[in-house]
């Protein structure tokens, strides 16, 4: 599906920043003043105000590589220079409510917001928390026991954004592009690959 521009917008405790990852311009006056309505000093004050917005909208756009998620459609954006380089499908969370008993719940989402690479791992190992076991309908064992480590379940890169969610692989490879994760971003093998050489510790994340 073609797309011109996508917006992200970023909650901030005072205001909302509007994160234009397609490559910001003005847009032509046409499209915020109606027929029969433009006069040359409005023109000139839309005009201006654009400018303004547009400079300090190109202040918020990561000058490295990075990463948008669209959790909705399950499609990622890789930005390189302000270039989409790779648009594909992902696996992000199933919205499905876990519930054990009247004691815990957890909802399987893909957060929203700005996140930024917090470490990168090859042949990840993946230690199974609480829920996993629910899930399987088994007993919960120690925080540290060995059947909490699985080990090439996560494909042979992870990339953490923090609070235990992940951009990693899947050995369901099928399901790419479903909603199907507890939270996490699955990517297949190669556009792991391809994300884990081109984003850095540090590079931003943007989930919406």
């Amino acid at each position: 599906m073609p797309i011109r521009y996508i917006f992200l917008i970023i909650a901030l405790p005072i205001s909302f920043y509007l994160v234009n990852v397609a490559g910001i311009s003005t847009l032509g006056l046409s499209e915020y003043i109606p027929n029969g309505t433009k006069s040359d000093s409005l023109t000139k004050t839309v005009t201006a105000e654009l400018t303004l917005i547009d400079g300090r909208m190109k202040n918020l756009v990561p000058k490295s590589a990075y990463l948008a998620i669209n959790s909705t459609a399950n499609e990622f954006y890789l930005f390189e220079g302000g270039t989409v380089t790779r648009h594909e499908k992902c696996s992000t969370g199933s919205y499905v409510l876990l519930k054990n008993g009247d004691l815990q719940q957890w909802m399987f989402k893909t957060p929203k917001g700005e996140f930024k690479i917090l470490n990168k791992k090859r042949k990840p190992v993946w230690k199974k928390p609480d829920w996993a076991f629910i899930e399987e309908g088994l007993p919960v064992p120690s925080i540290n026991h060995s059947s909490r480590f699985e080990y090439g379940v996560l494909g042979d890169y992870s990339l953490s954004l923090g609070d235990g969610y992940l951009i990693h692989g899947t050995i369901y490879q099928r399901f790419i592009g479903l909603p199907v994760t507890h939270g996490c971003i699955r990517l297949n093998d190669e556009n792991l690959e391809l994300v884990y050489k081109k984003l850095a510790v540090g590079s931003k994340v943007y989930l919406f």
